[in-house]
C-alpha cells in the first residue's frame, strides 16, 4: 500500500494543540534562555572577581577620625604596592565612593558629615600566588582597621545563585517536555477514536500498525515543530527586545546582568523546536501503535 501524510484528515482540534505547543515552547525557550543569561554573568562575575582584590579602611571610633583613615590608608596602599604579586593598586575616588553607594541611599542621600570607609582596589598579576591570609595578617598590623576581601565569598554566593536558576530551568524544561508528551498523546487517542472507522477499513485493507502510525506521526511531527518554532520565535523576539529598553527610557537593574541573549546565543534556542517535534514524533507513534494493537 502506497504510504500518504493525509490518509487521516486533520482533527478540529487540532488547532488549539498547536496554540499549546506553541505556548510551551515559548516557555521553554524562555527558561533556556534564562540558563544561558544565568550561565554568562556568572562567568563574567567570577573572571572579573578572581583576580581582584579589596581592601576597606574603616575610620576610627575616637580621635581624629580623618587624620587617621588617612595614615591607615596610606599604609595599607604602600603594603600592597610592595607584596610580590599585586599588580596594581588604587585608591578609589571620592566620586567613585559615591556612585557606589547610590543605589542604596540614592544622590541625595549623601553628605559631607557622613565618613565613608576609603576603598582600595587591587589587582593580582595572572597566574601569581598571593597569600591572602597572610596579606590580611600584615594589612591588620600596618592599619587596624583595615580588612581584605578577595570577592570568594561573593564568588560562591553568585555560582550557587546561577546553579539555581540552572537547574530550576532544567527542572521547567522536562515538566514542559512532559506536557508536551501528555499532550500529544491525548489528542491522538482522541484522533484515533474520531476516526475509528476509517482506521478500522485501513486495516481490512491489509494496513499494518506500523503504516498507520506513520500516517499519524508525520503529522504530528510538522505541527508540533512549526508551532514550537513560532513559539521559540516570539521568546527570541522577547529576549532581543529586552536589550534596548534602555532606548526606552527602562533603566537596567543595578547589580543584575542584561536580560538579553547575545546573537551568538538565540542558535541555542533552536534546539526547543526541534527536540519539541521529536517529542510530539515519538508520543503520536507509541500512543498509535498501543491503540491499534489493543484494538486488533
Amino acid at each position: 500500500m502506497k504510504e500518504s501524510t493525509a490518509v487521516l484528515p486533520r482533527d478540529k482540534g487540532a488547532a488549539p494543540l498547536d496554540f499549546v505547543i506553541a505556548v510551551m515552547a515559548f516557555l521553554a525557550a524562555v527558561a533556556l534562555g534564562a540558563s544561558l543569561i544565568a550561565d554568562r554573568a556568572t562567568e563574567g562575575w567570577s573572571q572579573g572577581l578572581a583576580a581582584k582584590l579589596t581592601v576597606q579602611v574603616v575610620p576610627p571610633d575616637s580621635g581624629d577620625a580623618r587624620r587617621a583613615l588617612d595614615l591607615e590608608t596610606g599604609a595599607a596602599l604602600s603594603l600592597l604596592r610592595a607584596t610580590p604579586g599585586i599588580a596594581h593598586a588604587a585608591l578609589l575616588s571620592e566620586a567613585e565612593l559615591n556612585a557606589l553607594v547610590a543605589p542604596w541611599v540614592g544622590q541625595n542621600g549623601l553628605t559631607g558629615d557622613i565618613p565613608l570607609p576609603r576603598l582600595i582596589d587591587a589587582s593580582i598579576v595572572p597566574g601569581a600566588d598571593v597569600d591572602v591570609e597572610i596579606l590580611a595578617q600584615q594589612l591588620k598590623r600596618v592599619a587596624p582597621h583595615a580588612t581584605l576581601d578577595d570577592h570568594s565569598r561573593w564568588i560562591s554566593r553568585l555560582s550557587a545563585v546561577a546553579d539555581t536558576v540552572r537547574y530550576s530551568a532544567y527542572g521547567i524544561l522536562l515538566l514542559i517536555a512532559g506536557a508536551t508528551a501528555a499532550a500529544v498523546s491525548f489528542a491522538t487517542r482522541a484522533g484515533l477514536d474520531a476516526h475509528h472507522e476509517m482506521v478500522a477499513l485501513l486495516h481490512q485493507m491489509g494496513a499494518r500498525a506500523g503504516f498507520i502510525a506513520r500516517t499519524v506521526e508525520r503529522h504530528y511531527f510538522v505541527s508540533a515543530f512549526v508551532a514550537a518554532l513560532l513559539g521559540t520565535l516570539f521568546a527570541a523576539l522577547l529576549f532581543l527586545g529586552a536589550g534596548g529598553l534602555e532606548r526606552f527610557g527602562v533603566d537596567a537593574v543595578p547589580f543584575l546582568p542584561p536580560l538579553s541573549l547575545a546573537w551568538a546565543e538565540i542558535p541555542w534556542l533552536l534546539a526547543v523546536p526541534i527536540v519539541t517535534a521529536l517529542i510530539a514524533w515519538a508520543t503520536a507513534r507509541i500512543s498509535v501503535l498501543s491503540v491499534v494493537r489493543a484494538i486488533y
